[in-house]
């Protein structure tokens, strides 16, 4: 199993979505502007991305996920699930409404309806995007993917009509990727599935058992952690949501299954971590200590403090991140939770410059 040195720092995956998206899209949409000159403006947003990472210090860092999205509306799912959905012929289709979280009955989620067998060999641009972002970063680059359960579970089903069924396959062309991934030298691989507590403890289990076909036979070297959260984007009135909760909190938090994935360890809100203190064994948790609800820049001593309190949780197990992406956070507000996450490393560490 590999390890991360004690305190390493990394992102969730999306970084500050610039509000210019939105329009730039609509310009695509009225012919004025051509597919590829937005494009172009996501790349250009990728290296602004990779760069405000590696001027604040962050160990392993994402592309943003910049390339993902053409807005910030049903935001992060968009950028989760329908980037994917659309490159998989089965679910490329017309998308219907699906209600996604209780606390919002009148928001919907564009979702895509699966008619036909998910392929298991099936390029989803995972090595295109390694390859981007690594030809401009300095650091380590993490590749993240939506889970399938996520992928799954939020979708209509009209061929399987069985979930876990699904879902695994789902898993056979996740791994597919991830091979092609590792053989690429991608040494930093992520699955996110932010949908775990409101589904039932059978349906969690029969997910756990899809992600370790996804990641099964992985080489050594490669250190594969899963971001388990509950939908921490909803920000404000510019964005489908309110402020002041979790979109998909309802029902028991699952650390016991969670932890049951063969993978390197976690990412996790901050205030979730004692719920793996009996499960976690000696995998690592990287403790969400930023809150990307939060409109405001913690210090680095708040971020410190809130990992501190998890005094069971050895050094050596303990990473830091947010607790969610950046997606929807304006760019200097990134930025500066960004910063307050290596200075709480260098706190934690005893070595502040």
């Amino acid at each position: 199993m590999p390890r991360y040195a004690s305190y390493t720092t990394t992102v969730v995956g999306a970084h500050s979505v610039p509000r210019w998206y939105e329009p730039l899209d609509r310009l695509v949409a009225a012919g004025q502007l051509l597919p590829g000159d937005f494009a172009d403006a996501q790349l250009r947003a990728t290296q602004a991305a990779i760069v405000e990472q590696e001027i604040a210090g962050i160990d392993i860092i994402t592309g943003g996920e910049m390339h993902r999205r053409t807005h910030n509306r049903h935001s992060p799912p968009n950028a989760m699930l329908n980037h994917f959905w659309l490159k998989i012929p089965t679910l490329s289709g017309v998308t219907r409404p699906k209600p996604i979280t209780e606390h919002d009955p009148n928001v919907f989620h564009p979702a895509a309806v699966c008619r036909g067998p998910i392929p298991e060999a099936l390029d989803l641009g995972l090595v295109d995007e390694f390859r981007t972002v690594s030809s401009f970063a300095r650091k380590p680059v993490k590749i993240t993917m939506t889970g399938p359960h996520l992928l799954a579970a939020v979708a209509y089903d009209e061929h399987y009509n069985d979930l876990p069924r699904m879902m695994d396959d789902l898993a056979k062309l996740l791994h597919w990727n991830f091979r092609r991934l590792a053989e690429a030298g991608c040494k930093h691989i992520q699955l996110d599935e932010p949908y775990f507590t409101v589904a039932t403890d059978k349906e969690v289990e029969a997910a756990v058992a899809a992600i370790n076909l996804a990641i099964e036979g992985l080489p050594d070297d490669v250190h594969v952690m899963v971001h388990v959260c509950q939908g921490n984007y909803a920000m404000g009135p510019d964005y489908d949501g309110q402020i002041g909760h979790r979109y998909f909190d309802k029902g028991r938090y699952k650390a016991d299954l969670v932890c049951r994935i063969e993978c390197d360890g976690y990412l996790i809100e901050h205030d979730m971590a004692p719920r793996y203190e009996r499960y976690l064994g000696d995998k690592q948790l990287a403790v969400g200590a930023v809150d990307v609800q939060s409109p405001n820049i913690e210090s680095g001593q708040q971020v410190a403090d809130r990992i501190r309190v998890h005094s069971w949780l050895a050094p050596e197990q303990t990473l830091i991140t947010s607790s969610c992406g950046f997606n929807h956070l304006p760019r200097q507000v990134a930025l500066g939770k960004l910063r307050a996450m290596v200075e709480a490393k260098s706190i934690l560490t005893g070595n502040r410059q």
